[in-house]
């Protein structure tokens, strides 16, 4: 099952997630230190200033650094930290070439079991842990990649009806819901460190 996904919560953004998994990838690498939303539109804002209407590792890999670093400043900047976003983005689209084909699909498509697909997201440059157990959770969740053990995979993210990450947005209110979680979790860490 796949639904249409709501993680931009800007509808042609969200548009360029559903159609494109490569964009969808780039998202779920942007979603770090800034806002979701606006980690899940750099996609679209990439492709926009590409003069593109969907994402292309080949490209990626194969544009220049600089010229990059520059489409990622903008204004307004794809990222909060341009630049090395931009670097990161660049290697996560050489490893997809190297590796898929530049076919962003074959990281999941036909995949024997959930471990091995959190081992391959966990090997893809700017993914650790929790970003491959988080996206493990999204295939799971909204895209309907659901190899044998991939919530066991996904950890806490891949229990059902949890609001813990991106994998459980598909609405504004589920957004609301994870950022409550999220803060609260904060507030944990935050009194625990103060003790």
């Amino acid at each position: 099952m796949t639904r249409a996904l709501c993680l931009a919560q800007e509808p042609e953004a969200d548009a360029l997630l559903d159609r494109d998994p490569l964009a969808l990838l780039i998202g779920m690498l942007l979603d770090q230190q800034f806002p979701m939303e606006r980690a899940f539109a750099g996609p679209a804002l990439l492709a926009q200033r590409l003069g593109v209407s969907e994402l292309d590792a080949r490209e990626l890999a194969s544009y220049d650094p600089d010229a990059l670093v520059q489409i990622f400043r903008g204004p307004p900047a794809v990222h909060r930290y341009p630049g090395s976003m931009a670097g990161r983005v660049q290697a996560l689209a050489t490893a997809i070439v190297e590796q898929y084909d530049g076919d962003v699909t074959l990281i999941w498509r036909d995949v024997p079991d959930g471990r091995e697909l959190f081992r391959r997201l966990g090997s893809l440059p700017g993914f650790g842990t929790q970003k491959a157990q988080i996206f493990t959770a999204l295939l799971g969740k909204q895209r309907g990649v659901t190899p044998p053990g991939w919530r066991e995979a996904a950890s806490g993210y891949g229990e059902e009806g949890a609001h813990r990450s991106v994998a459980d947005v598909i609405d504004a209110a589920s957004l609301e819901q994870v950022r409550q979680y999220k803060q609260a979790k904060k507030a944990a860490a935050k009194a625990a460190a103060g003790r």
